[in-house]
């Protein structure tokens, strides 16, 4: 069994969401078609908004400047829920892949896994304020990037 595969077992016995999505065959590689309404990407959009609000709430108030933030049961409770985020990603990267689906979505919701971790770690381990603000900025950002990349229509290829 490949890496992938048996990542994906894995990923759908976790999330009864992928199973369904899983399950929906494949289409032709030039008919656009949107996710948007399946119940695991519409999870994915609920929940990257939800985590972007509470990213832009910390960059206001500036929350993530005070001395054990990162030690904090909010914080530590938000650092989950992303990490589970960047595992729906991968989960929705590869449903598409297994589809057959030949677009840019796949391959972003990837990189969004991929990057999302690696973003939480910048806003940890910014040395000063300035640099946690653009940190904070650029996950929100990501954040931002998940919600929309799933939301918006597909364009078929020119």
């Amino acid at each position: 069994m490949s890496c992938g595969a048996a990542l994906a077992v894995a990923l759908m016995m976790s999330n009864p969401a992928v199973a369904e999505a899983a399950a929906v065959p494949p289409v032709a590689a030039d008919t656009p078609i949107s996710v948007a309404s399946e119940p695991l990407f519409a999870d994915i959009v609920t929940r990257s908004g939800a985590l972007k609000a509470i990213v832009d709430a910390w960059a206001a108030s500036k929350a993530a400047d005070q001395s054990g933030f990162f030690a904090g049961a909010e914080y530590l409770a938000f650092k989950d829920r992303a990490h589970a985020l960047a595992e729906s990603d991968m989960q929705g990267h590869l449903i598409l892949k297994d589809r057959g689906t030949d677009n840019d979505l796949k391959c972003i919701l990837r990189g969004i896994s991929e990057d999302l971790p690696k973003k939480l770690a910048a806003v940890e381990a910014a040395p000063n304020a300035s640099q946690r603000a653009v940190a904070l900025s650029e996950l929100s950002y990501l954040l931002n990037d998940n919600v929309e990349v799933i939301t918006s229509p597909p364009a078929p290829e020119v």
